[in-house]
């Protein structure tokens, strides 16, 4: 079954968190409740070259066809894609974080589109990029070539591209090919241990290299934090100015009880 469809059991202190307080606004249609999407993203089933993740069901992608501009990692030479941000989680010290990803391009030669994922606390600041998956003409495309080290465990640990391209999320570019390096990689797993107990949210990102011709994008799937997956916040906590004019309102509402029971 998707992460998608299981009960939320380890959302723990997530609550506390709005991911509007992320500065990222929501531009899809479909994507898990409390998850935050600038460009191309959705939800969706096993579809073209993309077959349901080993943990079967749904799952959610990002996409550079019809998307933003976006500076990605800031390699340079980025033009426009897609960041998805999923809503706020707690972890224990030592929990292991693992989910599956596909990357598919259908650009090649030396168009390098590229795709991430990083792991962040809730106040923002980057704990560990996790893989990097890129097009290239010849070589791995997992991890991404001439991208930073990644800081998570990869299975299987190097993977080359293979041939297909059929995919909705890819717009007219499905099943297009641009030059050799096109294709998709199939599910990758990822794992990485979480070291110290606190609020975290996982950043997915795939942007275009050099041109905004030939989309690329990647399939996200089963999230586990600890073994449990984790599922949106369904009531984010107001914000902490909400907070204040609550505050105010119940002191207001206090004191005109206090002066009815004062006559």
């Amino acid at each position: 079954m998707s992460m998608f469809k299981r009960s939320a059991i380890h959302t723990g202190l997530a609550a506390l968190f709005s991911l509007s307080a992320l500065g990222i606004s929501s531009t899809a249609a479909a994507i898990p409740v409390g998850w935050s999407c600038s460009g191309n993203c959705g939800e969706m089933g096993a579809n073209g070259v993309v077959t349901a993740s080993p943990e079967g069901g749904s799952y959610v992608y990002v996409s550079t066809h019809e998307a933003p501009e976006q500076t990605g990692l800031g390699l340079g030479n980025e033009t426009n894609g897609t960041v998805l941000r999923s809503n706020v989680f707690s972890a224990a010290a030592n929990d292991s974080l693992a989910y599956y990803f596909n990357f598919v391009t259908s650009d090649g030669a030396g168009f390098a589109d590229y795709a991430w994922s990083r792991l962040f606390t809730a106040t923002h600041d980057l704990v560990a990029l996790l893989f990097t998956a890129r097009t290239t003409p010849n070589g791995n495309s997992v991890p991404g070539f001439g991208m930073p080290a990644i800081e998570a465990t990869i299975t299987p640990a190097t993977v080359t591209i293979q041939a297909g391209t059929s995919w909705s999320p890819l717009g007219g570019s499905s099943g297009s090919c641009y030059d050799t390096g096109c294709g998709h990689t199939g599910w990758v797993q990822s794992t990485y241990d979480i070291a110290d107990a606190g609020n975290y949210y996982l950043e997915f990102g795939v942007v275009n290299w050099a041109d905004t011709q030939f989309a690329t994008g990647m399939a996200i799937d089963g999230i586990l934090v600890g073994g449990v997956p984790i599922d949106p916040t369904p009531n984010p906590v107001p914000e902490p100015g909400s907070l204040a004019l609550l505050g105010l309102g119940l002191l207001g509402v206090g004191a005109l009880r206090r002066r009815r029971q004062a006559r």
